[in-house]
């Protein structure tokens, strides 16, 4: 049985005039919503023994306000095939995590993330988490799934099943798309 964690990247700003959606940073919110769900992990003794991330600006900025909210810190290996992935990608990125990891973070984006979730958890209607994914993974956004495998080069279709999906909203409504 491994462990995976995913994080989507808090909202970024898309006022900032940079010249690539890659270089797009975080606005205000979204540092708020990042530390916000690093603090609800460390509350929950979530731990994280991999961490393979996108190396995009507004990831990289999610993930030092999340690890500031943890209270601690774990190294990312950057992949850039997580950049605006496919589900197809993505688990081939998470069949690449070493077997030594039992408890990996994946850090990255939409849709693919959402993509990630729906095709590794079945459509069964045994699962009212992952209908709440299927309507929206918002930004800043953690799931964590406990994948029926030995070794991560074994993940395939229907392997997971959701155990936890929080939004920023769901610790404080002031994050949520009404406020």
């Amino acid at each position: 049985m491994k462990r995976l964690t995913l994080l989507r990247h808090a909202k970024s700003d898309w006022d900032d005039p940079v010249k690539r959606d890659f270089d797009r940073p975080l606005n205000g919110r979204g540092e708020r919503a990042a530390a916000l769900i690093g603090q609800f992990a460390k509350a929950k003794g979530m731990v994280f023994d991999h961490l393979v991330a996108s190396p995009a600006v507004r990831v990289i900025e999610t993930l030092d306000t999340f690890f500031e909210g943890y209270g601690e810190r774990l190294e990312p290996q950057w992949d850039r095939r997580i950049y605006l992935a496919s589900s197809v990608t993505l688990i081939d990125v998470i069949r690449d995590i070493p077997d030594s990891a039992e408890t990996a973070l994946l850090a990255g984006h939409n849709p693919g993330l959402e993509d990630l979730i729906l095709t590794l958890v079945a459509d069964n209607g045994e699962s009212p988490l992952r209908d709440e994914v299927e309507i929206k993974f918002p930004t800043a956004s953690l799931a964590v799934m406990d994948l029926s495998v030995d070794s991560w080069a074994d993940v395939e279709k229907d392997c997971a099943s959701l155990t936890s999906f929080t939004r920023p909203r769901d610790l404080d409504p002031a994050l949520g798309p009404e406020a």
